[in-house]
């Protein structure tokens, strides 16, 4: 068990939490600990925070049910500050957003990394809010038989470039592949989460199957 004592708490006996989504990695929010906040997290797994404001100990998800699970907490290099990394219930925002940090001061030249979760929002909102001329919209305007027909077509295309040797083309192939496959996903109320778990459950039993093959 790591010793809390080790940490380096303010003269407040605090200590900052940045809160993260352990599948996206996009921030939630910071939040202060003291040592016996930090105890109850690591003891029940969920996020529990010292309430500076009210000057008591917080339960997050408690009142609203937007609990937070820990995956995991790290200390930096001076042991003042941690981030907790967390699969969270619901909006980690007392406002109803997803994470407290969504007002953009500056934004640079360099791209946002691509996230499956960003996609995956903007094709629930072509599904939801229609713009013209947008492809994604179209085909669920078309509905499911279309989707399908479109998910077969892609899955020719990466077998006849992967037959052909053809790397590159395979590359792009399946990124069309994989498109489509996600607004299947959409049309048919799929969420990422429940793809994640059907293929934990799978790499669990393949964990399985090579240790009986080791006996």
């Amino acid at each position: 068990m790591f010793d809390i004592d080790t940490l380096r708490f303010d003269d407040r006996g605090l200590i900052p939490a940045v809160v993260v989504d352990s599948d996206t990695k996009k921030v939630l929010t910071v939040a202060y600990m003291n040592r016996e906040s930090l105890a109850i997290s690591m003891e029940r797994g969920l996020t529990c925070f010292w309430s500076r404001s009210r000057q008591e100990l917080w339960l997050k998800g408690e009142t609203s049910g937007n609990y937070q699970h820990i995956v995991s907490i790290t200390a930096d290099c001076d042991r003042d500050a941690l981030v907790v990394e967390v699969v969270k219930d619901g909006p980690a925002c007392h406002l109803g957003t997803d994470s407290c940090f969504n007002e953009v001061i500056y934004e640079g030249e360099t791209a946002p990394a691509f996230q499956y979760e960003s996609l995956m929002a903007l094709l629930r909102g072509r599904k939801e809010n229609p713009p013209a001329g947008s492809y994604t919209s179209y085909l669920f305007e078309k509905g499911l038989d279309k989707i399908l027909k479109k998910v077969g077509e892609e899955c020719t295309e990466v077998i006849i470039s992967a037959k052909d040797n053809d790397r590159a083309n395979t590359i792009y192939e399946l990124g069309d592949l994989a498109y489509h496959a996600m607004v299947l996903m959409v049309e048919m109320g799929i969420g990422l989460d429940e793809l994640k778990a059907e293929l934990a459950s799978r790499h669990v039993i393949d964990h399985k199957v090579k240790q009986e093959k080791m006996k």
